[in-house]
């Protein structure tokens, strides 16, 4: 499991573990690993260019002290100083010390003295910048001066490694607010911080290294964000034994599809029989005859029920939603499959069809999954505002609806209800833009849904659904496609079980 700390708690771990350590010894630490990654980036240390672009403060001082470590090795090392007066006096000795210059940054020049006559051209001949402007604490996008030479550096083209986290982005949420630093790669220290983990924040971070400072006996048990990794999946994977038979490894119903859209049943019905449950047991709208057909020609293992959901037979969770379309027996179809004491998922369509009292009159397990127009309108309130706090919009809407809620989109993130408050939300790491797929979401209710069946909390089930999508999806064949997706499940379940 990987484990993401809010800056409140980082900054009391950090402080704990100060108070244990010569002075000066916490960011010897960040800066060694600082400077290994550095040098895993460049093609050879000596003769290399390295501008540190460096601001006040605790990050501004990890740049100067791992410049000065690179100096040593025969780099040639510059730092844009942002705030001269403020600047790390430590690492600033340390970098001159080590043969590297200082020049002040736009805007900053003190009385008397010369401007640098060309920071593009500083950019335009670095082999690697360091971002070293902004640390944890900051708010906000980046300042005129700061934002200009981040502006360079991507116009130039120029690979930056990121300290902590790419200045700009809020660490805490990963809002981005005004300008930021794209990163190659971020190295970060002690433990990773939410803003890494969640668009987007995330998609600007790169490639994250994990430094670790010895930060971790300071930290809480509980952390405010988490990432499953493989053996988290394989852990909670339901996995049949000798005494297994379909019905213990559960049922699965699956409510999709329409004459409009029969090809979502087909897709949720792959998710589901992949999904690891023993049984899928498929009901559609009373006018998907069409539906029906697919998806028995294409899964003769299925099983097919007629309405109500009452008389559809052994059923242990629900898929609901997918390609339903409009009209009063979707509808009314949707109320059914919620008015069951079972754990249900509900998706795409039924989303919309839903409603807050068929939900708040649940007692088992439900599972939503919008993605950011659905949340949008189930929060009333504009896409925008869901897909730039992405954090705040799922626990917003697991609070309001009383659900797990699974926010899909670049990265997807699981929220459990006010009733499970203490559990952290969790952010998955394996999608990729090929799901950006017709269809893919469908595949995604029907694994959720056959998860839910085999036994797994609805939590957990969300978050296991979306890792092994996510691995399927960078699996499937170019151009992936929905079946595609569902076809690569089974070696998404190899890769999990095989680690």
């Amino acid at each position: 499991m990987r484990y993401a700390y809010s800056v409140e708690t980082v900054r009391r771990a950090e402080a704990a573990l100060m108070a244990q350590l010569p002075e000066g010894a916490l960011m010897a630490r960040a800066a060694a690993g600082l400077a290994a990654a550095c040098r895993a980036l460049l093609t050879g240390t000596y003769g290399a260019r390295v501008l540190l672009l460096v601001g006040s403060g605790d990050n501004g001082g990890d740049a100067l002290y791992a410049g000065a470590r690179l100096a040593r090795r025969g780099a040639g090392v510059t730092a844009v100083l942002l705030a001269p007066e403020r600047t790390h006096e430590g690492g600033l000795r340390a970098l001159r010390a080590a043969g590297g210059r200082a020049v002040p940054g736009p805007g900053t020049v003190a009385e008397g003295a010369a401007e640098p006559a060309s920071y593009g051209a500083l950019v335009r001949r670095a082999d690697l910048v360091v971002d070293g402007i902004v640390g944890i604490g900051g708010k906000g996008g980046l300042r005129p001066a700061a934002a200009r030479l981040a502006d360079l550096v991507r116009q130039a083209g120029t690979p930056v490694v990121a300290v902590d986290l790419p200045s700009g982005v809020d660490a805490d949420t990963g809002e981005v607010h005004g300008a930021a630093v794209h990163a190659a790669a971020t190295v970060t220290f002690g433990t990773y911080k939410p803003g890494l983990l969640v668009d987007p924040a995330r998609e600007r971070a790169g490639a994250v290294r994990l430094v670790d400072i010895g930060l971790a006996p300071s930290l809480p048990e509980r952390a405010d964000l988490e990432a499953l990794q493989h053996a988290d999946v394989a852990a909670l994977l339901p996995r049949p034994d000798a005494e297994s038979d379909k019905y213990r490894r559960g049922v699965v119903g699956v409510a999709a599809g329409s004459d409009t859209y029969p090809g979502a049943a087909v897709l949720a019905v792959a998710g589901a029989l992949r999904g690891g449950a023993g049984a899928v047991r498929y009901l559609g709208a009373d006018a998907s005859q069409d539906a029906r057909r697919q998806v028995i020609q294409r899964f003769p293992e299925a099983l097919l029920s007629q309405g109500p959901v009452r008389r559809a037979g052994r059923v242990q969770a629900w898929a609901v939603g997918s390609g339903l379309g409009d009209g009063a027996a979707a509808r009314a179809l949707v109320a059914d499959v919620l008015s069951a004491d079972v754990p249900v998922l509900v998706d795409a369509d039924g989303l919309r069809l839903m409603s807050e009292r068929d939900l708040r009159g649940r007692t088992a397990p439900t599972v939503l999954t919008p993605h950011a127009g659905e949340a949008a309108a189930l929060l009333g309130c504009e896409r925008e505002r869901v897909e730039g706090s992405r954090l705040a919009s799922v626990r917003e809407l697991a609070e309001r609806t009383g659900a797990t809620v699974l926010l899909k989109g670049s990265t997807t993130l699981v929220a459990a209800p006010d009733a499970e408050r203490a559990r952290p939300v969790r952010a998955n790491a394996t999608g990729t833009g090929w799901l950006a797929t017709a269809g893919s979401g469908d595949v995604l209710a029907g694994v959720i849904g056959s998860l839910l069946a085999a036994g797994l909390a609805a939590f957990d089930a969300a978050s296991v659904g979306a890792y092994l999508h996510g691995l399927a999806g960078r699996r499937a064949a170019r151009p992936a496609t929905a079946l595609g997706v569902a076809d690569a499940l089974p070696d998404a379940w190899g890769d999990v079980t095989s680690a």
